[in-house]
């Protein structure tokens, strides 16, 4: 990651890292304890206009690979946060076309496997080498 947000990061290797807001959560396992950079992205890193929740990246020494993760702890509007993390890997990302992502909305909604969710799966996919991922209220992702 080159642009850089001291007063909005911390490194921390926990097995488990945990974020929240209302009734969305994500777990991240990191049963290697990697050294992991978690930056808050929802006004720190990004102040004003459209931005997800946190952005997460592991070490790339501890990591074979770079990956960035975008995480959007969402009710049900799935549509806004997916315009949210486009907004912010443009914003943030060392290579918005070609960095390995992974894109994570946890939503209250029912049913989540619409046509239209199927459909921006493949743009994200397409336009961002990201895949997007959206769970239902907990959802644990696990680093390897």
């Amino acid at each position: 990651m080159k642009k850089r947000f001291p007063e909005c990061e911390k490194i921390i290797s926990d097995k488990r890292i945990t974020r929240k807001e209302n009734q969305s959560q994500i777990i991240i396992e990191n049963p290697n304890q990697f050294k992991v950079c978690v930056v808050q992205v929802d006004g720190c890193a990004i102040k004003e206009g459209l931005r997800c929740d946190y952005l997460v990246i592991p070490d790339q020494q501890d990591i074979k690979r770079t990956l960035e993760i975008y995480i959007e702890l969402k009710g049900s509007k799935i549509l806004h946060a997916i315009e949210q993390l486009e907004a912010t890997i443009k914003q943030l990302s060392d290579d918005p076309a070609k960095q390995k992502k992974v894109c994570i909305i946890i939503s209250t909604r029912c049913p989540l496997a619409t046509t239209e969710i199927q459909n921006f799966k493949r743009d994200f996919k397409k336009k961002y080498n990201a895949t997007l991922e959206v769970k239902n209220i907990n959802y644990t992702y696990f680093l390897s």
